[in-house]
């Protein structure tokens, strides 16, 4: 199969530092290199949020070395889906994109116990997606 018959996801946030990781590297892990994944954010943060790194090492996932990213027009292009995790008016629109807006609380400034919440709903969303895409979710 070649990259381009792979779904391509895009999963933005302001800071790039919290929700859209671990989106991405979610989708990463149980889609076992069946979809292209991406994540950025309107205004990248330095660093990942650590309790966000911590609460995903709970769950076997490392993204210690994951650096934020800023969202560029050519991700958004290049992506079938956008999931947009409150990043408001600053991600573009295309026509043809399938967006998604997933509503979730902000783990900025948050300790390890209020992420592992968030966390564990991007993760069922995650699957949720794989599903509607048609790929099976690795363990």
């Amino acid at each position: 199969m070649s990259d381009s018959a792979k779904p391509s996801v895009l999963f933005v946030c302001v800071h790039n530092a919290g929700r859209s990781q671990m989106g991405a590297a979610f989708l990463t892990r149980l889609g076992r290199g069946r979809v292209e994944v991406r994540s950025a954010g309107s205004a990248p943060a330095e660093t990942v949020n650590p309790a966000v790194v911590e609460a995903m090492r709970e769950v076997g996932v490392d993204i210690s070395a994951q650096v934020p990213k800023l969202l560029t027009t050519a991700a958004v292009q290049a992506s079938d889906v956008v999931i947009t995790m409150g990043c408001g008016d600053a991600c573009p629109v295309f026509p043809g994109k399938r967006y998604l807006d997933w509503k979730l609380d902000d783990p900025a400034g948050q300790g390890v116990e209020a992420v592992r919440p968030i966390r564990d709903e991007i993760e069922r969303r995650v699957r949720e997606l794989l599903a509607e895409l048609g790929v099976e979710a690795g363990a």
